[in-house]
């Protein structure tokens, strides 16, 4: 399947609203051009707070979309804010039971995480309505990839390796944004994973809080139990006079120093314009053999062929 031709997608908002309504309209207009089937549960005239609507009716929308037999992906309009204060609204096992492509990133990470832990079930992290599909800030290669990783059982995602160590391990595949991920410890809504290989990304977090994020999962003893640290985009923040040269380097020297497990960088995923889609739940492979690394993801649910 090469191209997203009779392929339904629902329009969900458990964040934030669509802040350019044009740019939204253009970017429904360009995935129904590439083939998609849209039904949209998002209604652009409401807005609540900085909400897309009230938190009953954004846990509603993913449970209609849920219940739609026409529709196969199920793609988040955004990210913002929103998500966690729908956790207890949700009913988990419906949702995984209704065999749907779950796909967004940033605070939709609250509820990939909450679907691994309460159901063991998987989601794609990968693009979103904003700004993934607009004209001008979305990028074909991440909607391409998008693609590629849903229509087939395996999907390797590849870059440059230098500066990370050389490993071979092999593991279950989670994570995301990890102010999202850090936000759910303590809570029903944390996966237990053993053994796993976890990607992380932010934005607008300066070092010393991607610093301080990391050392509470340290301690929470989440990291003794990984394989791999993988680290997507962190971008967006501002250094000043009084960090006397602590930067992200610096930082980043300091967790391989003292976590566990390796620490690699690099991985194109997170708040940035080209992104890879991820597998969330997935056995998953990687390879850091130098002058590059490939991260090998299988036995993911997949598009179904319509008849």
């Amino acid at each position: 399947m090469n191209t997203a031709s009779k392929i339904g997608v629902a329009i969900v908002a458990p964040g934030g609203y669509a802040q350019d309504a044009a740019a939204y309209g253009a970017a429904l207009a360009l995935m129904e051009k590439q083939g998609f089937i849209i039904h949209s549960y998002y209604n652009p005239e409401t807005k609540h707070f900085r909400f897309s609507d009230t938190d009953d009716v954004r846990a509603e929308q993913l449970h209609r979309a849920a219940s739609n037999p026409e529709v196969q992906v199920v793609m988040a309009l955004r990210g913002g804010y929103g998500m966690s204060r729908l956790l207890p609204l949700l009913d988990f096992d419906f949702l995984a039971k209704s065999g749907k492509l779950f796909v967004g990133h940033s605070d939709f990470t609250a509820f990939q995480l909450a679907l691994l832990a309460k159901t063991g079930a998987m989601s794609f992290a990968g693009p979103m309505i904003c700004d993934d599909y607009t004209v001008e800030r979305g990028s074909d290669a991440t909607r391409a990839d998008f693609l590629r990783c849903i229509s087939s059982p395996t999907h390797t995602v590849s870059w440059p390796g230098k500066g990370n160590p050389s490993i071979c391990v092999s593991g279950q595949l989670w994570g995301g944004n990890l102010s999202m991920l850090t936000s759910l410890l303590g809570t029903p809504w944390f996966p237990q994973i053993e053994d796993g290989i976890l990607f992380v990304e932010d934005v607008n977090e300066h070092p010393y809080r991607i610093e301080r994020m990391m050392l509470q999962l340290l301690r929470a003893g989440v990291f003794e139990q990984q394989k791999a640290l993988v680290l997507g985009d962190f971008s967006g923040y501002r250094l000043n006079e009084y960090d006397n040269g602590y930067d992200f380097d610096v930082m980043l020297d300091y967790l391989r120093q003292h976590l566990p497990m390796p620490v690699l960088t690099g991985l194109p995923f997170g708040h940035m314009k080209e992104k890879a889609t991820l597998a969330v739940g997935c056995d998953a492979q990687l390879d850091s053999l130098g002058e590059l690394v490939l991260l090998g993801m299988m036995r993911y649910p997949v598009l179904q062929e319509k008849t």
